[in-house]
């Protein structure tokens, strides 16, 4: 992309725009929440609705001149209604985090107990962490997966009925498997609280039929626009039939904890893309794009188990996997990984032994290769690609001493820098993207 106003005004800006879209074009994006959007997304994201202010909802702002912006809001609604299967969707939220902030606000008081997944099992920040503002407002009260992966739905059910909370989370961002929508629901009924579902990392693998759409269980569904959904950085916040039964009034509680309880006016722009995607959506080719996430998935995890790196859970059944390195070895893989051109992000495991800073496996996801159009055979590569970087590094340890771990780190990236065996393995990836380009070459 030329990106000529911004060559004019902005050189240095220009210059480095480039590099990015040059880093992006010649390596491997595998961080599951990410992925490439269509030129049209890119298109309504840029446009001129960034200059105008739309503070309330169609039909009922605080400014004028948003009779087209009242349109464009609720086509994106209507459109994630349809394909959700919702009565009440709210497009406004700016990401996934304010949009989980907002149900807070609607459907609990402060001090009142909430339940979601432990982070370091895979579960969001905004599910109770002890850092997030929903631990420091909120009592929250972290659940588990087993040793073999898969969620303790029995430990899940005790501590409902032991701390009776308010709100219940079922979602999470380093899960392998399928989200059990019908045995949270029965535990949530079980104790009268709210269910919410976040489904910002399988949104679009509900649109497309290869993962239960959780509309019939929960009360409350969230996701961002920008993982599967292949959408602009975004957030909505829908009300299912369901939940509407349990209060008819939460429709209103989420637009009010939104504006004016969280923010101020929306991203114009972003709803305008997050309606190009919602459209793109509905198309039939999206469901096989879904389908091929999955099976893109699902042959890499294979493939990986095949040249004796340890998955956890033994594979997946959406679009990401988690990789066992070696104890706090996540970080080295990450950085070895991106020196050949293949990004993914370091992650906790179950029952990591180290640190989140530090911690002993990568996650890796298949929406953006898949994307650009890659298929098995190329999952088979980027298998033997990790498997050979992974045993390219394991002569490396971090020290135990966390004052010694940065310097060792520095010192890593600099001997990795000259191994000719990674210099090899980039040309290698570099190969492979040219083969698939995102962008370049596209009409």
């Amino acid at each position: 992309m030329p990106y000529n106003e911004i060559r004019k005004t902005d050189p240095e800006l220009h210059h480095l725009l480039c590099l990015e879209a040059e880093r992006q074009e010649d390596g491997l994006e595998l961080i599951p929440s990410e992925n490439i959007v269509s030129k049209a997304v890119l298109e309504a994201n840029g446009s001129i609705l960034t200059n105008k202010y739309s503070e309330g909802y169609p039909g009922a702002r605080y400014y004028g001149g948003n009779v087209f912006i009242d349109e464009i809001e609720s086509l994106a609604r209507n459109r994630a209604k349809k394909i959700f299967h919702v009565p009440y969707a709210n497009v406004q939220p700016y990401s996934g985090s304010p949009a989980n902030l907002a149900v807070y606000v609607a459907t609990c008081e402060t001090g009142n107990t909430v339940m979601g997944q432990y982070l370091f099992d895979g579960g969001h920040l905004t599910h109770g962490w002890k850092y997030n503002a929903s631990s420091k407002f909120f009592h929250t009260i972290g659940y588990h997966v087993k040793e073999d992966g898969y969620l303790d739905v029995d430990e899940v059910e005790q501590l409902a009925r032991t701390h009776k909370p308010k709100l219940i989370w079922i979602g999470a961002t380093a899960y392998p498997r399928a989200l059990p929508f019908r045995e949270f629901s029965q535990i949530a009924e079980s104790v009268g609280a709210y269910l919410a579902a976040d489904i910002s990392h399988v949104a679009g693998l509900i649109v497309a039929g290869v993962h239960e759409s959780p509309e019939q269980y929960v009360h409350i569904i969230t996701t961002t626009t920008h993982k599967t959904l292949r959408g602009p950085r975004g957030g909505i916040i829908m009300v299912t039939e369901k939940g509407v039964r349990k209060d008819q009034d939460l429709p209103k509680k989420i637009d009010k904890a939104i504006i004016p309880g969280l923010q101020g006016g929306p991203h114009n722009h972003q709803t305008a893309a997050i309606a190009v995607a919602l459209q793109e959506a509905m198309q039939p080719g999206f469901r096989n794009y879904g389908k091929q996430i999955v099976k893109n998935a699902q042959a890499l995890a294979k493939f990986m188990i095949q040249s004796g790196l340890d998955i956890v859970s033994g594979g997946t059944d959406n679009h990401l996997l988690l990789v066992r390195c070696g104890k706090s070895r996540g970080i080295l893989m990450e950085k070895a990984l991106d020196h050949i051109g293949i990004t993914v992000n370091k992650n906790t495991v179950p029952k990591d032994p180290s640190s989140a800073f530090y911690p002993s496996g990568i996650r890796v996801g298949t929406p953006s290769v898949t994307t650009r159009g890659m298929k098995v055979p190329e999952m088979r590569k980027i298998a033997k690609w990790i498997a050979l970087v992974l045993s390219e590094i394991s002569p490396w340890h971090l020290p135990e001493r966390v004052s010694e771990i940065p310097k060792y780190i520095q010192r890593f990236e600099e001997e990795i820098s000259k191994n000719q065996r990674m210099e090899t393995l980039r040309k290698e990836v570099r190969l492979l993207c040219r083969q698939f380009p995102s962008y370049k070459n596209k009409k």
